[in-house]
């Protein structure tokens, strides 16, 4: 499969060390396409639920695939979540081509783009809500499980599958969104700021859409998930669009390959697009 070429991917939610992480599936989609810039937006690696008995090859391969970008040339800038909030002590890292960082500012094609995780305004991952998070998080991983089991069966009796883990988050979600109202928060400030666009990702609902008020408007949009939805964010041609994974459009392996990196420079903003073609 020849690789797509993409000025900008983003990525979140993928809670590798999890059983609830479609990695092969991600892996297959890093292997389909050429990012000039990578960011992952959270929730890469999931600390919550970490376990040294649970790290499956696909997991540590697209780990694999991440730093196989940076060395061919991508610029990639891992954004720090809940999940992976160990890493929050060590924001600002600067290496090569990878930045350690908890949130984000692109100016890209003269349009200014906002990105953060999103767990800083949902209450749930602070004092004591923090830790029945946690616990749920733990069952969650447990529900996955439950859940290809009951596929299993259904699909042995010629039934459809049906996504239950999938139900109890949109649920969960739901009621998390009517407490902390994330998108409307996240869309206002972005536009008090003035941005263009602002991108987060932790509650797992992957959209695009644009929200207005008396002092402006704003593109929200949200990467998604690895462990359901299995979408990511794709910037081309000066446009956003929201990427669906689906199987069948992808051959049982791809080899990577080599990469051009966008003329990237640093400056206040933190990453500043002068362009986004390759340089000649």
């Amino acid at each position: 499969m020849e690789r797509r070429s993409l000025d900008v991917v983003v990525l979140s939610d993928v809670h590798l060390g999890t059983y609830g992480c479609r990695a092969k599936e991600l892996l297959n989609y890093l292997r389909s396409i050429q990012p000039g810039m990578l960011i992952l937006n959270g929730d890469i690696i999931d600390g919550w639920q970490f376990s040294k008995s649970y790290f499956p090859s696909f997991h540590m391969q697209v780990v694999r695939e991440f730093m196989q970008f940076i060395t061919n040339g991508t610029r990639v800038v891992y954004i720090t979540g809940n999940h992976d909030e160990m890493l929050r002590k060590y924001t600002d890292l600067n290496m090569g081509h990878f930045t350690l960082t908890d949130k984000l500012v692109l100016e890209i094609d003269q349009q200014m783009t906002w990105i953060f995780h999103g767990d800083v305004f949902d209450n749930t991952t602070k004092g004591g809500a923090r830790f029945m998070a946690k616990m749920g998080s733990n069952g969650y991983g447990l529900l996955i499980l439950f859940n290809r089991m009951v596929n299993g069966l259904l699909g042995w009796i010629g039934r459809e599958k049906v996504s239950i883990s999938k139900k109890v988050m949109a649920g969960v979600n739901k009621a998390v969104a009517k407490v902390n109202d994330l998108e409307q928060i996240a869309s206002e400030l972005a536009i008090n700021k003035k941005y263009d666009y602002v991108i987060c990702g932790h509650i797992h609902q992957p959209v695009i859409r644009t929200v207005e008020n008396a002092a402006g408007k704003v593109v929200y949009m949200n990467s998604g998930d690895w462990v359901e939805h299995m979408t990511a964010l794709e910037y081309e041609n000066k446009s956003w669009r929201l990427f669906q994974y689906d199987a069948n459009d992808f051959p049982t392996s791809n080899q990577p390959e080599s990469r051009q990196a966008l003329n990237v420079v640093t400056d206040d903003i933190m990453v500043h697009f002068s362009r986004l073609t390759p340089n000649p």
